[in-house]
């Protein structure tokens, strides 16, 4: 009997399988170090002290397929308690000034960077994923921490806005915290995802509670003991492990406000649950992401982007390229370095830098890898190289794969595939290519390759997609904290970073203060009499044009 979603036996070790033949992608040194001294019972008790949960459930790694910690399971019970415990610790966090709730951001930034080997070796065994891969999350929750530590305070400050009568009334606009925020994050990338969504939630005076995916809880209670070394109270976050169906909803029943991060089908059902108790939420979604090389792209420099926007976390990744259309005049030149480019990636589960590509997370991510590649080959389409899994790795490898000739109905042309498989398409009209690139119902990330800047700019913005590139993959805009981030269509709703990354964590409030005369009739004035005196008052306020 196997684990459906690890390939491994009952007894935890990896399903044994024929070895390819020669000729696939190479494979980096294994290294020394394995999961098991990475995941060691110190760390795992540290971990899960005081995590609620009458059950148990258990994490496993995809390098091997053989589990990692057993870990306690939360119920429904579990879950409204915690919030229990959020909710009465949120009062005196929102009380804390946000300049001293800020400072907490600005050390939990030196302490990731400082015992980022840690946290590494943790995404590691717990995703599959290449080192360097790993570091992005590193990077990438740095980078919040460092932005919202800093930006809060003004972002969060009291704004002041003009009254209906300029000097008669002063209005002040205030920013409340929600109170407790519900979380749900994917496995994908665990750090990013949790703490680094977590960050401006709690920046903003909320409390938290989170259910990370089990597969990768660990990388999520670790982040949560290092932001509670920085100084953050442990009660303000609550992490609560279980089943995606069990637990999930029971979050939505009792948040004030909810952050999603999963597929399409999910964020619909968590977007239900919050219109029925109206609250908001935001939800990144599902994506078939496309990337324009343009007539004038440096092809060389392309081809190296693509490899890193199409295979970075084996293409687990949400904004990460599925579908190339590439110029009829540069084509030739652009896949044939592609193709080498991709063919000379290494694979490897080795705990350390050297690998260029890790594992699928899961055996349901390697089935859909599998049936979206032979089902289009099948229909016609060529494997221009990789196509097959590579057990002699370990149980959920799948080799970077370049497909030509998809074509609709080919689900690998339309379904988001999630996975290390890019489909190449030839066009001659640009418009014709934007056009293409835009008919999906995703548009989360996109990407535009050329040497005129101005010109990868204008074709940008005609692109349907939350974030745009233009000479990268999705690095760039992502990276860039100030400015939001999020999907269109079927791809979400609401923004991450920027201003409305941690504004959506609060509910604004109007506090209006009336002066010396009250709006109504005053001063002996008759209705008539006032009602002229408005008028006349109005308009000379258009003609000061004050807004």
């Amino acid at each position: 009997m196997t684990d459906s979603r690890h390939g491994a036996a009952a007894d935890g070790t990896a399903v044994e399988a024929a070895i390819p033949a020669p000729g696939g992608n190479p494979v980096a040194p294994p290294g020394a170090r394995t999961a098991a001294d990475v995941v060691t019972p110190a760390l795992v008790a540290r971990l899960t002290r005081g995590l609620p949960g009458s059950g148990t459930t258990v994490s496993h790694t995809p390098f091997t397929g053989r589990k990692l910690a057993d870990l306690p399971e939360a119920g429904p019970q579990d879950v409204a308690a915690a919030f229990g415990r959020a909710r009465e610790a949120q009062r005196a966090w929102a009380a804390v000034p946000v300049r001293e709730r800020a400072a907490v951001l600005l050390r939990f930034h030196d302490l990731v960077l400082a015992r980022q080997a840690e946290a590494l070796d943790l995404i590691q065994v717990e995703t599959g994923k290449a080192r360097l891969h790993a570091h992005e999350e590193v990077q990438a929750v740095a980078v919040a921490a460092r932005h919202y530590g800093r930006k809060a305070p003004a972002y969060l400050r009291p704004k002041r806005h003009a009254g209906v009568v300029p000097a008669l009334t002063k209005v002040t606009e205030l920013r409340q915290p929600r109170g407790v925020v519900g979380q749900i994050s994917p496995w994908n990338y665990p750090l990013e995802l949790s703490v680094g969504d977590a960050l401006p939630a709690l920046v903003a005076g909320n409390t938290l509670v989170t259910k990370p995916d089990t597969e990768t809880a660990l990388t999520a209670l670790w982040a949560r003991e290092l932001l509670i070394e920085a100084g953050l109270p442990p009660a303000v976050w609550q992490i609560v492990l279980g089943e995606g169906p069990v637990v999930g909803p029971a979050v939505v029943a009792h948040a004030d406000y909810v952050s999603f991060t999963g597929s399409t089908r999910t964020g619909r059902e968590v977007a239900q649950g919050a219109a029925a108790r109206l609250i908001g939420c935001s939800l990144e979604l599902g994506g078939k992401n496309a990337m324009l090389v343009l007539r004038d792209a440096d092809v060389e420099k392309a081809a190296a982007g693509a490899v890193r926007g199409c295979f970075s976390s084996a293409g687990q990744l949400c904004i990460s390229i599925e579908r190339l259309y590439v110029h009829e005049s540069v084509a030739d030149a652009f896949v044939e370095r592609f193709v080498v480019r991709t063919r000379a990636m290494r694979l490897g589960t080795g705990l350390a830098y050297g690998a260029d590509m890790g594992s699928l997370v899961s055996a349901r991510q390697l089935e859909t890898v599998t049936r979206h590649v032979e089902e289009a080959v099948a229909k016609g389409a060529t494997v221009l190289t990789g196509g097959r899994p590579r057990p002699d790795i370990g149980p959920l490898f799948y080799e970077p794969t370049v497909l030509e000739g998809v074509e609709a109905p080919m689900a690998v042309c339309a379904e988001e595939t999630f996975g290390p498989v890019v489909s190449v398409y030839r066009f001659r009209d640009e418009d014709e290519a934007v056009a293409t690139a835009n008919a999906t119902p995703y548009g989360l990330n996109a990407s535009v390759w050329t040497e005129d800047g101005r010109r990868g700019r204008a074709v940008a913005a005609r692109l349907r997609a939350g974030t745009v590139n233009v000479n990268e993959a999705y690095a760039a805009a992502y990276g860039s904290a100030q400015s939001p981030m999020g999907g269109m269509g079927d791809s979400g709703l609401g923004r991450r970073h920027g201003s409305e990354g941690i504004l959506k964590y609060t509910e604004s409030q109007t506090v209006a203060q009336q002066r010396l005369m009250p709006l109504a009739p005053s001063f002996g004035m008759t209705d008539e009499k006032y009602a002229e005196f408005m008028t006349r008052s109005l308009r000379a306020l258009k003609a000061l044009r004050l807004r």
